[in-house]
């Protein structure tokens, strides 16, 4: 069963890109304190991800921070070399963290994995989108068939 409303976010290792490389962050760490948005897509440079998704989020970057969100997230089932290297073809800047979830932990304790190996991609992320405070989900909006609608960053202001 996966994660609910007024559920406590999972705390498990994922990575960031760190001037040494790959650093190990804890997503209690990232996610646990103040009003984060977080966004998952299955993958990185993928069509709807890199034309649709991320790059709502990064185009309203500000509009999310007016609304007082402290932190905006992106997670998928990637490592960190390529969440750096999509992060940088997308201009996130300082504006958006990057997390690579690469062994599917976060996804599997979330319990929002999906099968795309009939795609060639294995184990992914669900598309989804949570406003998480101090570590709990406030909301959450889980894709039911293809493409960017509620996960949407758009979708996600209208519930801020």
């Amino acid at each position: 069963m996966g994660i609910a409303v007024g559920d406590g976010i999972p705390d498990v290792e994922v990575r960031t890109m760190g001037p040494e490389g790959p650093q190990p962050v804890k997503t209690g760490e990232v996610l646990g304190q103040g009003r984060v948005v977080l966004f998952a897509v299955p993958g990185a440079f993928t069509p709807g991800c890199s034309k649709i998704h991320l790059p709502g989020f990064v185009q309203q970057a500000s509009e999310l921070k007016g609304k007082g969100v402290d932190r905006i997230v992106c997670v998928s089932v990637n490592d960190a070399w390529v969440m750096q290297a999509w992060g940088e073809s997308q201009g996130v800047g300082d504006d958006i963290v990057m997390l690579a979830d690469g062994n599917a932990e976060f996804t599997r304790a979330m319990g929002l994995e999906m099968d795309g190996a009939g795609a060639g991609l294995g184990l992914r992320s669900k598309r989804y989108a949570a406003i998480i405070e101090d570590g709990r989900v406030t909301s959450l909006e889980v894709e039911s068939k293809p493409g960017v609608d509620v996960s949407s960053c758009s979708a996600v202001l209208s519930r801020l």
